[in-house]
């Protein structure tokens, strides 16, 4: 199966580069996936890997089809579609809440915005049953409806003590004023069995260059980083309690082609890893420390720059966690043109990240 799905891939990946003269060709030591994805009907943009509790060689990928009428499409290992949302408006990035109560159970939640609406949808994983009532208004009481489009969106998760939790979403949109261009959600079960979103928090610089989409948090260390397109990657404190909205950092600047996009943020140890940046343009992936660099963790050194079959990547998703024998030290998965996504074997890239250093 995976084999089959490989080549059909690399097809669709032919035909994507050679649609467009405009496309960056994939290089000829491009990483090659171990698998790539069934097609969605529209135009695939940001995934994320949600880990089977029971086994996790049973986890499952959620992907967006960003269109009018698209939806999200779950994925196993192996690139088959076992189950779709269709119908929404513009579905743009995905995140998922672990463990968020509702009427005194834990579930777990695929979050995504809806652009077109101006809402979060939410829903139960596996089985995506609807957990938001029909949608989560956001961005409400700003001017313009052109400020109000969903585009990012990531989870926070604060650990409370030893069983409980604070889950928050972090929004972004399409247009919005520098300072408050994030808004922070914070999320809780309602008695009716759906999910409400109170506004906790606005924060984040804009540089106005072109927007921001990409949005990933990293729970254990603290912080929330975004990919501002065109200038760099924003580093902020993912709390909102601690009422700091200081910029932390800016970095990979003038280190991507064009625009920074999707980030996965890949764990080696309770502080260790690597930050991942799609450089959309180039078809590859910046690679930076998670820690920072020695008695400074806010600053960021390019460790590799490496080159991947997946064609001008928007979102990116990571896990260092063992998913069966195919993948022991987890997987990367980052979206490709083709209506697609790639999974990558996690040792592939280390191999690339030790040569790049």
């Amino acid at each position: 199966m995976k084999s089959i799905q490989f080549f059909y891939g690399l097809a669709v990946l032919a035909v994507a580069t050679s649609c467009s003269d405009k496309l960056t060709p994939v290089a000829s030591n491009a990483l090659q996936p171990a698998v790539v994805t069934e097609q969605t009907e529209y135009d695939t943009d940001d995934p994320a890997i949600w880990i089977n509790p029971q086994d996790p060689s049973k986890s499952l990928i959620v992907g967006t089809d960003k269109e009018i009428n698209g939806g999200l499409y779950v994925y196993d290992l192996k690139g088959k579609i076992v189950n779709k949302v269709t119908g929404l408006q513009r579905p743009n990035n995905v995140d998922i809440a672990y463990g968020l109560v509702i009427n005194g159970e834990k579930v777990d939640v695929a979050i995504t915005t809806e652009r077109k609406s101006h809402q979060l949808r939410m829903y139960s994983l596996p089985d995506l049953k609807p957990l938001d009532g029909g949608g989560i208004d956001v961005f409400v009481g700003e001017k313009g409806e052109d400020e109000r489009d969903g585009m990012g969106v990531a989870i926070y998760t604060k650990k409370i003590d030893s069983t409980t939790n604070e889950i928050y979403a972090i929004v972004g949109r399409k247009s919005g004023p520098s300072g408050s261009y994030l808004w922070q959600y914070k999320l809780s079960g309602k008695a009716d069995g759906t999910i409400q979103a109170d506004v906790v928090r606005k924060f984040g610089t804009y540089s106005g260059a072109k927007e921001i989409e990409a949005i990933a948090v990293d729970n254990e260390l603290g912080y929330v980083y975004y990919s501002d397109e065109t200038v760099g990657v924003r580093k902020y404190y993912a709390d909102p309690t601690l009422n700091n909205n200081e910029e932390l950092a800016l970095f990979a600047q003038g280190e991507a082609k064009r625009d920074h996009e999707g980030i996965a943020i890949y764990k080696t140890g309770e502080k260790t890893g690597y930050i991942l940046v799609s450089n959309q343009q180039n078809n590859s992936f910046l690679v930076y420390p998670r820690e920072g660099e020695v008695g400074n963790p806010n600053a960021y050194k390019l460790l590799a720059d490496i080159p991947v079959s997946a064609v001008e990547c928007d979102g990116a998703d990571a896990t260092h966690v063992n998913l069966g024998p195919e993948y022991p030290n987890g997987i990367l998965v980052a979206m490709s043109n083709g209506q697609v996504f790639h999974i990558y074997d996690w040792n592939s890239v280390q191999q690339r990240i030790q040569e790049g250093k």
